[in-house]
């Protein structure tokens, strides 16, 4: 029976087909070529952000917050006064041939535009200012002790933008004397002010001015100069700590007695004060062309609006600019004054 169980078995053949490899398909070609064209998009758009000026990436924000607003008025009133088939898109060939020759209308009509452009960014730069201005005359009015001062701050638009200018007193004095050390009050107006600032993304310079008491001792050196410069980066870093970006602070320079507030008394009080523009981007722009790299393209900038004079003081005459003194210098000569 043993026998016979074994002769039932079934039999069990195995087929082993023998090959080369496994042929992969070429999905992945693809999967790697998109790859490679996202790096070469990703690189190509750091190339261009890297050569864009601080003036163009301005504008591109501008659109990207209101962009049909700018597009209207980049490519005309409605879609039949475009030049375009698609607002922002290509050509409209049916535009190419016909009696009228190509270009002698679309340029001006382009030129015209880009002029309307800017007029339009300058307004709502400049309805951003005068918002500004009001924010801070709010802001010091909240305080009592700062409302005290309301006859040491003067707010004014200006060509540059808004000029923050804090004078002294006779009995209120916004540094120790002979010192860039800040007083406790010029602080708190500062900070105050700073936190304000630090609301709007336009960039600020600082100018320091003393009265025309001289100071200093020859040997060393320090002088006005010095003094000023130092008065004004003091302030410039009450500002940052009142939460204004360290970045956003474009220039600051020391004047000395050279463009005083009250050119009758130039020892007067009044002319010991600093001045803080919160820049347009014009003005910004002069600034950056005004550099070495951008001398032969740099433009006459217009003549600066002069701070408006207290009554029976004798008005103001620009002084020519002179070159910013150093930066600050510690354990400074006692005063001569």
């Amino acid at each position: 029976m043993a026998g016979d169980a074994k002769k039932l078995q079934p039999i069990i053949i195995k087929r082993v087909k023998k090959g080369g490899h496994a042929v992969h398909g070429g999905a992945w070609k693809i999967a790697y070529a998109d790859f490679v064209t996202a790096m070469m998009a990703f690189f190509l758009l750091m190339w261009l952000l890297g050569s864009t000026t601080e003036g163009d990436k301005k504008g591109i924000a501008d659109y990207f917050a209101s962009p049909l607003k700018l597009s209207l008025l980049a490519s005309g009133t409605g879609a039949g006064d475009a030049s375009h088939v698609v607002k922002g898109g290509g050509e409209d060939l049916t535009r190419s041939t016909g009696q009228v020759k190509r270009g002698d209308i679309e340029a001006p009509k382009a030129t015209v535009n880009l002029h309307v452009l800017k007029a339009e960014q300058a307004r709502a730069e400049v309805a951003r200012l005068e918002d500004l201005k009001r924010k801070v005359q709010a802001k010091l009015a909240e305080n009592a002790k700062l409302a005290a001062m309301g006859s040491q701050i003067l707010l004014e638009m200006t060509p540059d933008g808004l000029r923050i200018q804090i004078v002294d007193a006779d009995r209120q004095a916004m540094f120790a004397s002979g010192s860039a050390t800040v007083q406790a009050t010029m602080r708190e107006l500062l900070r105050t002010i700073g936190s304000v600032l630090a609301e709007v993304p336009n960039r600020l310079t600082l100018e320091g001015h003393t009265d025309s008491m001289p100071f200093g001792s020859t040997e060393r050196g320090y002088s006005n100069w010095e003094l000023s410069a130092d008065r004004a980066n003091a302030s410039r870093r009450e500002l940052v700590a009142g939460g204004l970006p360290e970045d956003q602070v474009l220039r600051v320079q020391g004047l000395a007695s050279s463009n005083p507030y009250d050119r009758r008394d130039p020892a007067a009080p009044a002319n010991r004060r600093i001045s803080i523009v919160v820049m347009t981007r014009e003005a910004e722009e002069r600034v950056f062309r005004a550099t070495p790299e951008g001398a032969g393209e740099a433009e006459t900038p217009p003549a600066p609006e002069l701070p408006p004079t207290p009554a029976g003081l004798a008005p103001a005459v620009p002084a020519a600019p002179l070159p910013a003194a150093a930066g600050e210098r510690s354990s400074p000569p006692a005063p001569l004054r």
